[in-house]
């Protein structure tokens, strides 16, 4: 048992140094290739910090436990709207501006669409590759139309790596996911069957919150900062990149049904959690530590009920 905590351990801590890696390396690439702040931000950015889930995903998927990858998948985002979000809170008060509406509406939409195709047990290529294509839409249409509240990527150059620099540190964090990423699927797999559960349980909890790890750290800095905008933007992009991002690749390059025992439990939670965040991206003025607490505390009723 403590050489796969051990596995695991190793696997997170991979994926979150590689992770850093990858951003500030694709980050740099951008700026010293003249990209735009915000396709930086809304692109580069949102595809990197997905990185460390979409690997895990995908490493379990081609290795025959779809368990793994769509609980990830599934308990990500539950993980950001339920903990990241609330410890957030908890930790400095955000202040919400009306942030995220739109993309909120988007993360609610393809959550609907994941549980109609859970339902529907369907699985090949083809549906893969045509959620792929809807993250490319709603990526184009993000850029094109921007808000004035915007968060921007700080483009400051003369602080930034080199082109080479930046390309080995990208190259590098890569490598180092790819790495951390076996070594986590490997051990939870394992730690799956020694604790009598099934492999979507611990999809849905132990990757799935460690591989939201970076987020959460992402979320927390900026609040503390007072930029509750990129603290919000960063909980509810994350949620649709690992819908599309890395469930449309998880089906393209592995082709395997969502786990139909998340209908019971899970995608309902989801859904409820991505309604809400709509709802105080939409109405609310700010989330206090009152509703952080609540936050945090239907995090952990849903995690205790997935072992009961």
């Amino acid at each position: 048992m403590l050489t796969l905590i051990a596995l695991i351990v190793a696997g997170l801590v991979g994926l979150t140094i590689g992770g850093e890696l990858l951003v500030r390396g694709a980050v740099a690439i951008a700026h010293r290739l003249g990209i735009s702040n915000l396709v930086t931000g809304v692109v580069i950015m949102g595809a990197a910090t997905s990185m460390p889930e979409m690997v895990a995903s995908i490493e379990a998927a081609l290795i025959g436990s779809p368990g793994i990858a769509w609980g990830n998948v599934v308990g990500s985002n539950i993980a950001n709207s339920l903990l990241i979000l609330g410890a957030t809170a908890m930790i400095a008060p955000i202040v919400m501006h009306g942030v995220g509406k739109r993309d909120a509406v988007v993360a609610l939409i393809a959550t609907v669409a994941l549980w109609a195709l859970t339902y529907s047990q369907m699985a090949n290529v083809w549906i893969g590759v045509f959620v792929l294509a809807l993250l490319v839409a709603y990526i184009i249409w993000r850029v094109n139309h921007p808000r004035v509240d915007d968060a921007e990527v700080e483009d400051d150059e003369s602080k930034e790596p080199t082109l080479p620099l930046a390309i080995g540190l990208f190259v590098g964090g890569l490598a180092v996911l790819i790495g951390g990423g076996q070594l986590l699927v490997t051990g939870a797999i394992d730690l799956a069957g020694q604790l009598g559960v099934s492999d979507a349980v611990i999809g849905l909890t132990v990757v799935a919150v460690g591989t939201s790890l970076p987020e959460l750290a992402a979320s927390v800095a900026a609040a503390l900062r007072g930029r509750s905008d990129l603290a919000v933007g960063n909980v509810v992009g994350s949620n649709i990149y690992n819908i599309l991002l890395i469930g449309g690749a998880t089906m393209t390059i592995a082709p395997l049904p969502v786990s139909a025992e998340m209908l019971d439990l899970e995608l309902p939670v989801l859904a409820a959690s991505a309604l809400l965040l709509l709802g105080l991206c939409r109405y609310a003025r700010r989330i206090g530590r009152g509703l952080g607490f609540l936050l945090l505390a239907a995090f952990v009723v849903n995690t205790v009920l997935l072992f009961v």
